[in-house]
């Protein structure tokens, strides 16, 4: 039996959560608002994630969505600095498009009573890229609260993004951390990283408040360069960072003068994101090793 498949059943979810909780903040939302309050103490803005994808039953979805309604009032009652991103797979997508729409556009309207309404798209596998965008693309045309994910190793993304800038769009960039065939991706880090910072400096330069999300300090270094020499002002853009990873790096990014935030997942299907955690670098496998080791 592959790893994935070991970790996303539900006795070993329940019984080695401590694994993974260097990167998920925990499995309910009163540890999910513990979590923001500790970052925003530290001069940081969050967005909580509701764990959970690939969703193929109605009534799942239609729970994951009131999980977001439960996770918004939440925000307005406790007061911390973040808003949230959802997975269209986790609301219905591999159910029906409109189905998932419909989920989407509601939890659109509960964030609309937030001090920051805004809702990011998480971008899942190259099997929904399409889809996802499209339902972008609808609500967009109803709220600018609203902004997608771009991931730099598909080969796809330099249009997207520029589709984006031209519509002002919300853009968070990232590398990937999807298994994906070559003829969609790119698999060396080298060419990875060039495409990043192509992208990057078109958002940056045109582009609508774009979220940098990357711990790669080559990438942050070029970053700071570009936008010192632009002259683009810290105000028009954040850095993203993912819960419980390189942390020291995230405060001295905010000692900086950078705006920085950090991504909290929380919930008990934490299988899938752990896995990715832990296959995209080797160090992050041996900090579950240690929480393990030292239980």
């Amino acid at each position: 039996m592959a790893l994935l498949d070991v970790i996303q059943t539900p006795a070993f979810q329940q019984r080695f959560f401590f694994l993974a909780k260097r990167f998920i903040a925990g499995e309910t939302v009163a540890q999910a608002m513990d979590a923001v309050a500790g970052l925003n103490a530290q001069g940081m803005t969050a967005t909580l994630d509701f764990l959970g994808e690939d969703v193929t039953s109605r009534v799942e979805a239609e729970r994951t969505r009131d999980a977001y309604f439960e996770l918004l009032e939440a925000i307005r009652r406790r007061g911390v600095e973040t808003n949230v991103s959802v997975k269209l797979t986790a609301i219905g997508l591999l159910v029906d498009e409109d189905f998932a729409l419909a989920n989407l556009r509601a939890v659109l309207g509960a964030s609309s009573r937030n001090r920051d309404p805004f809702v990011r798209i998480d971008m899942e596998g190259s099997a929904v890229t399409g889809p996802t965008l499209r339902v972008f693309e609808q609500v967009y045309a109803q709220t600018k609260d609203v902004g997608p994910v771009l991931q730099a190793y598909l080969k796809r993304t330099p249009a997207d993004a520029e589709h984006m800038i031209e519509i002002g769009a919300r853009v968070r960039l990232c590398k990937g951390a999807y298994s994906e065939p070559p003829e969609l991706a790119y698999k060396d880090m080298p060419t990875i990283r060039s495409h990043y910072l192509r992208c990057a400096e078109a958002l940056l330069e045109r582009g609508r408040y774009p979220g940098i999300a990357t711990h790669d300090e080559r990438i942050i270094a070029a970053v700071e360069t570009f936008v010192g020499e632009r002259n683009i002002g810290r105000d028009r853009f954040e850095f993203q960072m993912l819960y419980g990873v390189r942390p020291e790096l995230q405060r001295r990014l905010v000692s900086d003068g950078y705006r920085l935030r950090v991504y909290v997942p929380y919930g008990t299907h934490w299988a899938g994101y752990f896995y990715r955690r832990i296959t995209e670098r080797p160090e992050n496998a041996l900090f579950a090793l240690r929480s393990m080791l030292h239980r």
